[in-house]
């Protein structure tokens, strides 16, 4: 028999996992794919966002709170399994909490990269989906989530790295998310067509703006999960104004504008399957 599709994506904070591959989630947990979030830190340095729950009690619970917030959101968007990758969130540089040395920025980067391998091993996934280098938004643990996961994808496979991890594994396909010019020039045009301000008007002064388009090498389809991806962004209730710019654009008006998320393929071990336009449509392409 074999083996059952599983897809592993690696998050940093809670909140990421609605706000990038949430859609594809949402799709393949759809197909009957076996779907796993690892979720490295409990996001215990994030801010509240959302001015309607910027209260005492709230932020005296805010990491039990982001706690749920994930819970919910990983059940909206169909995650099948979730992991906790158990570090502490590390702030933003030259802060008092990026120097916690139990921060997933401090931890030993072999226990980081073992406790991944542990999860791959378990849960068996043919695609792992993690952050390129961040240029754009250079957390921490946004840094920390590329760093680790590439080595735990070779080592997951290797008898001799981590001999206590489990019976090894071998996954396929290594992907990278992020947003494409392509993509911010799209929904901006959206926004200015209903009379909103354009949101991504600062990501043009940018100087890495636009790199990521000559990586994409994969966008697929989820018009038909905008919903999932709406609900799981607003389950985050602490960290997504209900009034912000993630809501302002309606669900039709980005299946409209944009009905894509895009991945770089950085690693497979089965022969790349591009489509007419040049692009994968499938994250399991060469592999069903």
């Amino acid at each position: 028999m074999p083996e059952p599709l599983g897809l592993l994506q690696v998050h940093a904070h809670p909140d990421d996992e609605a706000s990038k591959g949430s859609g594809a989630t949402a799709r393949y947990h759809d197909e009957g794919v076996h779907t796993v979030l690892v979720c490295c830190t409990g996001g215990e340095a994030g801010d509240i966002l959302n001015p309607a729950m910027d209260r005492p009690e709230v932020l005296e619970r805010l990491p039990e709170i982001r706690m749920e917030e994930l819970a919910d959101s990983a059940r909206i968007l169909g995650y099948d399994s979730l992991h906790l990758l158990g570090y502490h969130d590390s702030g933003m540089p030259e802060t008092e909490t990026n120097a916690r040395p139990d921060n997933f920025a401090n931890a030993p980067f072999d226990e980081a990269v073992g406790r991944l391998v542990q999860i791959i091993r378990a849960e068996r996934p043919q695609v792992i989906i993690t952050y390129g280098d961040e240029r754009g938004y250079p957390h921490p643990d946004h840094l920390r989530v590329h760093e680790i996961t590439g080595p735990a994808f070779d080592a997951a496979a290797d008898p001799d790295r981590y001999p206590d991890a489990g019976p090894v594994w071998q996954p396929q396909k290594l992907y990278e998310t992020g947003w494409s010019r392509q993509r911010v020039e799209a929904l901006g045009a959206a926004h200015e067509r209903l009379g909103q301000e354009n949101p991504f008007a600062r990501w043009f002064e940018r100087e890495d703006f636009g790199d990521y388009d000559d990586r994409v090498t994969t966008k697929i389809d989820v018009g038909n999960y905008l919903r999932q991806r709406r609900e799981a962004l607003l389950a985050h209730r602490t960290q997504v104004d209900p009034d912000g710019f993630w809501m302002q654009l309606p669900d039709e008006v980005v299946r409209e504008a944009w009905p894509w998320e895009e991945y770089a393929l950085v690693r497979s071990l089965v022969p790349v399957q591009k489509g007419p336009d040049g692009y994968e449509d499938d994250l399991f392409a060469g592999l069903r």
